[in-house]
């Protein structure tokens, strides 16, 4: 019997393609769909408008703001229902804050994800270019966004693949999974952080099935 391998055939920053030979499947799926659905990253989920005086609702700035990837350092942060800072509004530990403070002068004014400062060094947008809002001259925008660490179970904005694809390979044997990142985390970062969390699952589930009492026939 032919033993199962696994060999990462691509690999970059954005994109990972692994080659899974002799493994049902459904265990390559699951990593899929823990990938999208249970890897943690941060977004913006609360947003504090100090001053907005452009043509866009402050609801709408608010969820454009949520939607914008932000890098997340890995093993950095905690869920914020696992801190025990116990504060709403969280603390070093499961929150980041990111500040915008922008105004159009003489001239209409794009204003991008660049514009945002984070108090942490890591904590910032994947791309500078992002659009947020168009000012009109004398308008203006200003607010504090607070970051938490979620998952894509709750909301699509922590989800951190913009594609995960399970497809046939070239041999019978052969499934391969596709995976890549909207930059919030490398895409092997990613597949790591799946594999981990289904192997989790799987000690849990054997736990839980060793622990059954079985009833003595009558």
């Amino acid at each position: 019997m032919v033993s199962p391998s696994v060999e990462v055939v691509e690999k970059s920053d954005n994109r990972i393609v692994a080659k899974f030979n002799n493994i049902p499947r459904q265990y390559v799926n699951a990593l899929r769909r823990l990938a999208i659905s249970e890897v943690p990253t941060l977004a913006i989920d609360d947003v504090v408008i100090l001053e907005n005086s452009s043509v866009m609702h402050d609801e709408a700035v608010a969820h454009r703001l949520g939607l914008i990837p932000l890098r997340t350092d890995p093993g950095r942060f905690v869920m914020p229902h696992e801190c025990d800072c116990g504060s709403t509004l969280g603390c070093a530990k499961c929150r980041v804050l990111l500040v915008l403070d922008a105004e159009a002068t003489d001239k209409t004014k794009v204003v991008t994800s660049g514009e945002m400062v984070s108090e942490d060094e890591m904590v910032k947008p994947v791309s500078k270019d992002i659009p947020i809002v168009v000012l009109a001259p004398s308008q203006k925008l200003k607010f504090e966004a607070y970051a938490r660490l979620g998952v894509g179970k709750q909301h699509a904005k922590w989800q951190p693949t913009s594609a995960a694809v399970v497809k046939d390979g070239k041999d019978e044997s052969e499934i391969v999974l596709v995976i890549e990142t909207n930059g919030a985390l490398t895409a092997e970062e990613i597949l790591k952080e799946a594999t981990e969390r289904l192997q989790s699952k799987i000690k849990n589930f054997k736990q839980v099935i060793g622990s059954l009492k079985i009833p003595k026939s009558a």
